[in-house]
């Protein structure tokens, strides 16, 4: 009886492991959704849209866009985190909905290290220190020095004191030993007219939403945000080459709900690379901000590259006394 109770046992655990490995050989059987925190047409968006198109052709499945913005990320990573891990919803997430909110947020509704399962790195994305271009600065040397002797006078705009550009800023005041005044917009747009307009005085923005005014003259860069200078804009001097340590680059990434089957993570991981090796879509992703630059991790990577960001971030909350609301 006992040897008949195990041989059926033997014989439910096998056909269990058969077809779940049957399932996996069949994924995707079908469309596969990429949930986002960020509206249609922003910056991730239309990273997401361009990278889904060669991975479509690589799983044979339709990539859908799912856009839940607002909330700070909170709505499309808790959206994410909730989904079932079957290998059919993962998170095109920012560094902000992984990282800077667990700094940001207090009682946040998911835990960015435990609820998500590392898939892919997407791309790199610094921010910007720009002037009107008939501003006085032509530098940034001029910038920090006029900074410097009118305190709480020259005012820097970003879109939001809880976002990556406000975070910035008042790392900026803390390092370069500034009193600037910081000026929060409801969105990024609004703080370059201001900045055009002569209402305020610089702005901190990502790269690829100044980029256009920088090169129709209407805007000065005089700072990258990145530890070294960034391809395409080369005479443009890296924050840290004269505040040693400026590191402060906004990135995107490619997770799945706890839980997922690794087998599934591995096979997207496998496309994410294919996607960002190919050269038409590296062309099309450097047109939508030539600012990203793509590299090829491992999700193990992945998951020592988030730890990495969170102690990074601590350190940061630390220096400028950030504490989550």
């Amino acid at each position: 009886m006992q040897r008949r109770a195990f041989s059926v046992l033997f014989a439910s655990a096998l056909s269990a492991f058969v077809a779940g490995a049957a399932r996996a050989q069949a994924w995707p059987n079908r469309p596969v959704r990429f949930i986002l925190s960020q509206a249609a047409g922003s910056g991730p968006d239309n990273v997401a849209r361009v990278l889904a198109e060669p991975m479509q052709r690589a799983l044979g499945q339709a990539i859908v866009i799912d856009n839940k913005p607002g909330g700070q990320n909170v709505i499309g990573a808790q959206a994410a985190a909730r989904a079932t891990p079957d290998g059919y919803t993962f998170y095109f997430a920012t560094a902000a909905a992984l990282v800077s909110n667990a700094y940001l947020v207090k009682s946040l509704p998911y835990d960015p290290l435990k609820d998500f399962a590392p898939v892919s790195f997407i791309g790199s994305s610094p921010f910007c220190l720009v002037v009107a271009a008939a501003a006085p600065s032509k530098e940034l040397a001029d910038f920090v020095g006029q900074a410097r002797a009118m305190p709480n006078t020259i005012s820097i705009a970003t879109e939001g004191a809880k976002t990556f550009g406000g975070i910035t800023a008042r790392l900026l005041n803390a390092r370069a030993g500034l009193q600037a005044k910081l000026v929060a917009y409801s969105a990024v747009g609004a703080a370059l007219q201001d900045v055009l307009g002569g209402h305020a005085d610089a702005a901190l923005v990502d790269i690829a939403s100044a980029a256009q005014l920088v090169r129709q003259g209407r805007l000065r860069m005089l700072a990258v945000t990145s530890p070294k200078r960034v391809v395409g804009w080369e005479a443009v001097p890296a924050l840290a080459e004269v505040f040693a340590g400026f590191d402060m680059v906004g990135w995107l990434a490619l997770v799945a709900p706890a839980g997922t089957p690794p087998s599934l993570i591995e096979r997207l991981n496998e496309a994410t690379t294919l996607a960002l090796a190919d050269k038409e879509t590296a062309s099309r992703i450097q047109a939508i901000g030539p600012h990203l630059d793509s590299i090829a991790l491992s999700s193990t990577q992945l998951r020592q590259f988030l730890r990495a960001e969170h102690e990074r971030w601590a350190r940061i909350a630390s220096d400028i006394g950030l504490l989550p609301e």
